[in-house]
């Protein structure tokens, strides 16, 4: 298994996640600039990642631009044949914005940009970022955004339960649902209803490394790279 980092304009952690996935994970790793169209190189056994920061276009609506990036239109055809996708912040945002996931991302309730150590509850185990986790864990990572504030309706929201695409919900630390940007449902983190593309806000990357302090986000990717490499 492989995986491919797609770079925007904008893009800020980037290189996090080139480190977490290459050098803590031990897996095999390249950049992809926006501007690609070829994912030839790529199975449905990898995984592309849009990862955070932002992407030119901005200003617009995040992610709205670069949804038209070259790269994209490859990303697009990539998931729909069972390739693994996974956005994180901005990446999570042009996912949505590109019919990838449902739902939106807009400015946080506030108008605010918020930027701290959140707490996330796992919602469902049935995923191959959360496998390794339990039910209910609650997990500690880094946000940082502006249009962070996951919403939908109420027909989008009961698909969301029915499905079991709700992969992580906003909470304090003792597991009680919690917001501060406004989330539909205190959604923090989605899937697709095949279960291939994943998308959710805090960042998982920034909290990989005893070094940081925080190791909290490593067992999502030892969740997917163990899992994949398990069913080859």
């Amino acid at each position: 298994m492989k995986f491919g980092v797609v770079v925007f304009p904008g893009s800020n952690c980037d290189d996090d996640m080139i480190h977490v996935l290459g050098t803590v994970l031990g897996a095999e790793v390249h950049k992809l600039w926006h501007k690609d169209t070829s994912l030839e190189d790529y199975t449905s056994e990898d995984c592309i990642i849009l990862p955070g920061g932002f992407s030119y276009g901005d200003y617009l609506r995040a992610g709205a631009i670069a949804r038209y990036s070259p790269i994209m239109q490859s990303v697009i055809s990539f998931a729909n044949n069972g390739g693994k996708v996974w956005g994180i912040c901005n990446g999570f945002q042009i996912l949505c914005e590109s019919g990838l996931l449902p739902g939106a991302l807009v400015r946080n309730r506030d108008q605010k940009f918020i930027s701290k150590n959140i707490h996330l509850r796992v919602e469902t185990t049935d995923s191959l970022i959360t496998n390794k986790c339990s039910k209910g864990q609650v997990l500690k990572m880094p946000v940082a955004h502006a249009e962070g504030r996951y919403i939908t309706d109420n027909q989008g929201l009961a698909e969301l339960q029915a499905n079991d695409q709700i992969l992580f919900r906003y909470c304090n630390p003792h597991g009680e649902l919690f917001s501060d940007n406004g989330a539909t449902d205190y959604i923090a983190g989605i899937c697709n209803k095949d279960r291939n593309v994943f998308g959710m806000m805090p960042h998982p990357e920034r909290a990989a490394e005893a070094i940081l302090g925080n190791t909290d986000g490593l067992v999502l990717f030892q969740s997917m790279y163990t899992s994949v490499l398990q069913s080859v």
